[in-house]
């Protein structure tokens, strides 16, 4: 029998835990499809694209506007692909689902691992968020009306935007520059990213995994969020949901965590393409949109 690792795991069934794409059919299926509904959302609606947050050729970012965008409030989404992978072209579609219901909506890109670690992409995001709050009224937004969502690894930065020191990190930026999270299948514990096969390209160590797992950190500013994930998701992916619903409602934070049956890792994103899906709602409750 193998050694033991993490939580009853060996290395094999840990791996199996968090290696996604063999549990659906065909995943090169669901980026063709994210793509196809991208282009299709960049023509649809007015946009500005690949605009720069920072110096870095990753640091780009694409915001999508409703006709009526004037004081419009701002959905912030962070792709996933575990840090390694994807693009925000590749998510655009999620305009779909919020710029017909009033949500200026921006999509934004960051480095990816190996060039980088965790720690720059977390700054990244940072940065991008800082970027948002200066910068989106000239687009429509509402820089006091900031509504963050990410999916898989982008549900871990949402998690971590959520434990941000804002002033701390800019002094010019408001301690509550977020008013809601919305993690999608995120991960908040990096222990057990660091005991599997993905840290062969992230190349965390202990130091590094801890003070990027939200699920250890203390939030500054209590605030509303709902967690949700596939219901045909993994036990992981389950516990690590639970387990950070429970340390942010210590934290005074209020939390509802929405499990769909039937839908898996990629399939509840997805719902994004649709302005009336149960993630659209969700989105839009918290952005205060009826």
């Amino acid at each position: 029998m193998s050694d033991v690792i993490y939580r009853g795991y060996d290395r094999e069934a840990l791996d199996a835990q968090y290696f996604l794409r063999p549990q659906v059919d065909d995943f090169e299926a669901f980026v063709t499809l994210y793509q196809q509904l991208s282009n299709e959302a960049r023509e649809e609606f007015s946009c500005a694209l690949d605009i720069a947050y920072g110096e870095k050729p990753g640091e780009k970012l694409d915001v999508f506007m409703p006709d009526s965008a004037a004081g419009a409030p701002v959905h912030f989404f962070i792709h996933g692909g575990y840090w390694q992978s994807m693009d925000k072209s590749d998510f655009d579609y999620v305009a779909k689902g919020l710029v017909p219901r009033g949500a200026v909506t921006v999509v934004v890109n960051y480095t990816l691992a190996p060039e980088v670690h965790i720690d720059e992409i977390v700054r990244q995001n940072r940065a991008a968020l800082a970027w948002t709050w200066k910068n989106i009224a000239q687009y429509g937004g509402d820089p006091e009306n900031i509504h963050v969502s990410g999916h898989s690894a982008g549900g871990h930065l949402t998690a971590m935007m959520g434990a941000t020191d804002w002033p701390g990190f800019d002094s010019d930026l408001p301690g509550n520059l977020v008013k809601s999270g919305l993690p999608i299948s995120g991960v908040f514990e990096l222990e057990p990213v660091l005991k599997s096969y993905l840290n062969e390209v992230l190349d965390l160590d202990e130091a590094e995994a801890e003070r990027n797992s939200p699920a250890l950190l203390t939030s500054p500013q209590p605030m509303p969020y709902v967690l949700t994930l596939g219901g045909d998701e993994t036990v992981e992916f389950h516990r690590q949901t639970n387990d950070y619903a429970q340390t942010l409602r210590d934290q005074g934070s209020e939390v509802e965590v929405i499990i769909p049956d039937g839908l898996n890792h990629f399939t509840i994103v997805e719902e994004y393409k649709d302005p009336n899906s149960n993630l659209s709602n969700i989105a839009c409750r918290l952005m205060g949109l009826g």
